[in-house]
């Protein structure tokens, strides 16, 4: 009890800091764009968010991915509509969610960083924060978290029951997120123990009893409208899959990789990763087993009937890791894209999203609009009918959506920062993207690319365009707004995802 009174303690102090943050909940104004394409259906829709973890741009075979494949996402998108510019809220885990719940880049939105609170759970969002679900609750969503949480620990007020969910299944806490044979999980404010998961026991693994429980919302909401968001844990390390999935990849994959990790002490099953002596057969088999839920996630909303008033969504929440023994370079993960989680050169932050609405949504459509995390919010508002707030740094995507590109407005620019490593920022501005390392340093100099005939940024051309360097370099300095909790350059934060 005495390490949870300090935490309480810890959370009044972060709450005093964090309150000169606007309180945008009391702010809400009509959004200004048409939503004619949605006036076919006189019923709100559902909405099913699934935002895998750390999942690369190249992992899905509809994407590229050559040595695997993922027939039901790729039949998601043969239903619907493939983005091809689209990108995360950061390049870690906490921020990146932080970004996709409060419609802003991380030179707005709460939480900037990884930053862990003892002894289980991330920073909090604070209790001013207005979240998606809290204005879809208000729209009359019943709402619905299954998977990894990671903005606020059990009972403070970034608990997701706290912060606009009605339910939530899964895991709060990113770190003990990284292990998929969890001691225990979490129902709402109840930590539910597994027994067959105690000492060096696997019973259960986590992803698939989530599963059962994301499916028992679905049906237990069809009258709807209802809002569930699916943060899976999967694929970031651990790389760990079910024996029955690692038969249908074991062997497929030459030559295997073999990580060496962390399998008995004190920390055992507290965030450090296991052994895995095929790694590569665990990658493949883990994506295989998010690609069967994804199916039948679709399966089940098809069985209920609702499909035509059912938004299905799915993306990931970064760039492909290389924790675990994983092997992004083995599997093309980024696609030739440069770089990986922890970037933020187009390998960090691009990432899958594809989007399925049958009868609304054109089938088998692609788009290169170029969108982000924080357009999630104000595209939400926009299909539930409802209000969108103000100071949001969002734009809705709904007219791409809905196969109106003439009415999709589009950002000035794109922005994100990094606070590990030296600190990083970008900013993307039509096809240019400003990339810029050790900002802590207070030297550093700009990488300039133009993304429409330089993807992969191999072609560093900042000498030769010194206005649009300047610009960008402006850009960087008024995008962002000081946090008196993660500060940018004076702060060491947590590895912890």
């Amino acid at each position: 009890m005495s390490a949870f009174y300090k935490i309480t303690l810890l959370c009044l102090c972060i709450t005093f800091l964090s309150s000169c943050k606007s309180d945008s909940k009391s702010k809400p104004v009509p959004s200004q764009d048409s939503v004619s394409a949605l006036s076919k259906t006189t019923n709100k829709p559902n909405i099913i968010y699934i935002l895998a973890d750390d999942l690369g741009y190249g992992d899905l075979s509809v994407y590229g991915q050559q040595k695997f494949n993922t027939p039901n996402i790729d039949k998601l998108a043969q239903n619907g509509m493939l983005f091809r510019q689209h990108y995360s809220g950061s390049t870690v885990c906490a921020p990146s969610r932080s970004a996709l719940m409060t419609g802003m880049h991380t030179g707005h939105t709460v939480v900037r960083g990884n930053k862990e609170v003892q002894p289980e759970g991330q920073h909090p969002i604070p209790d001013a924060t207005y979240t998606i679900a809290e204005a879809l609750q208000k729209e009359g969503y019943t709402t619905g978290a299954f998977g990894k949480w990671g903005l606020g620990y059990p009972g403070s007020e970034g608990d997701p029951t706290k912060q606009g969910f009605d339910t939530f299944f899964g895991y709060n806490c990113q770190r003990l997120g990284h292990n998929y044979y969890p001691r225990h999980l979490w129902s709402n404010l109840d930590s539910i123990v597994l027994p067959g998961n105690q000492d060096f026991g696997k019973e259960v693994y986590a992803p698939e009893l989530i599963h059962e429980k994301t499916l028992e919302f679905i049906e237990s909401h069809k009258k709807g409208p209802f809002f569930l968001y699916v943060p899976s844990i999967i694929p970031h390390a651990e790389l760990v899959a079910p024996e029955a999935f690692m038969k249908k990849h074991r062997g497929k994959y030459p030559p295997e990789k073999e990580y060496i990790g962390y399998d008995e002490g004190e920390n055992y099953r507290l965030g450090p990763y296991e052994s895995q002596k095929e790694t590569h057969a665990a990658f493949a088999a883990m994506v295989d087993l998010l690609d069967e839920q994804v199916g039948e996630i679709v399966a089940k909303v098809t069985e209920l009937g609702i499909a035509q008033n059912t938004i299905i969504i799915f993306t990931s929440d970064n760039g492909p890791h290389e924790e675990g023994g994983a092997d992004p370079e083995y599997f093309n993960s980024n696609a030739g894209l440069k770089g990986v989680k922890r970037d933020l050169y187009e390998g960090g932050i691009r990432v899958p999203m594809i989007a399925s609405w049958p009868g609304t949504i054109p089938k088998a459509s692609e788009t290169d609009h170029i969108s982000a995390f924080w357009d999630v919010f104000p595209t939400f508002m926009e299909l539930s009918k409802g209000l969108v707030p103000e100071g949001l740094d969002g734009i809705s995507f709904l007219p791409t959506l809905t196969g109106n590109p003439e009415g999709q407005k589009n950002h000035e620019y794109l922005y994100w920062e990094f606070h590990e490593r030296g600190g990083r920022q970008a900013i993307r501005k039509g096809d240019f993207k400003a990339v810029k390392y050790n900002v802590f340093e207070g030297n550093s100099k700009i990488e300039l690319y133009d993304l429409s005939k330089d993807s992969s940024e191999a072609n560093n051309i900042a000498d030769e365009h010194p206005t649009i360097v300047a610009e960008m370099e402006e850009l960087m300095q008024v995008a962002r707004t000081p946090s008196p909790i993660f500060r940018f350059g004076q702060e060491t934060y947590l590895a912890n995802e």
